[in-house]
């Protein structure tokens, strides 16, 4: 089994993968794969090189390129798998495309999501909250397939979660996923 992430930034896609994690999921991450080739660019490690490196590899080898590399590794490795951060609809489409794959969407209100990158404190999200929406806005609607389309993703996905409350009402809910998908003898 094969779980994909996509949503909002600072919905909890990471909490989300964490909790999975727990349950025996191996992690495979877009923004890992990412950073990976940002520093053998010598690229600074920011938002901003991650989706300008992103894209390029789009362009160059297919709208679904990140996503299909992440997905031959999570099927060499066998088991219960998540890839997290799920951005373009082109991954999401040829991952949809594979046997026992689900997409998996978080979101949250705004001003939550942008308290909990502020203190998560990483490089990529050192930001204010303008440049925050400014991210979110150049990342939702793209038309271009090369580029981000967080919000076309997320009407992919098979299950939404909203994610506003706390981390005992978030598990709860993703058991539930898991539990429709078949997996219910992982929650516990």
């Amino acid at each position: 089994m094969i779980i994909g992430i996509t949503g909002t930034l600072g919905a909890g896609k990471g909490t989300v993968v964490e909790y999975l994690k727990k349950k025996g999921y191996k992690h495979y991450s877009v923004r890992e794969f990412l950073l990976k080739q940002i520093r053998k660019l010598g690229l600074p490690e920011n938002r901003d090189s991650m989706v300008m490196v992103a894209n390029d590899l789009r362009k160059k080898y297919s709208p679904s390129y990140i996503a299909e590399e992440l997905y031959k590794e999570a099927e060499k490795a066998g088991g219960n798998c998540v890839i997290e951060s799920l951005r373009a609809p082109g991954e999401v489409e040829a991952l949809k495309n594979k046997d026992r794959f689900y997409l998996l969407a978080v979101d949250a209100e705004l001003k939550i999501r942008f308290e909990r990158i502020k203190k998560r404190n990483s490089e990529t999200d050192a930001v204010n909250f303008e440049e925050f929406v400014e991210n979110e806005q150049r990342e939702m609607n793209s038309t271009d397939p090369t580029k981000p389309n967080i919000s076309r993703c997320m009407t992919m996905a098979d299950f939404v979660i909203d994610n506003n409350g706390s981390f005992d009402e978030l598990y709860a809910k993703i058991d539930d996923v898991l539990k429709d998908i078949g997996l219910g003898d992982l929650v516990k």
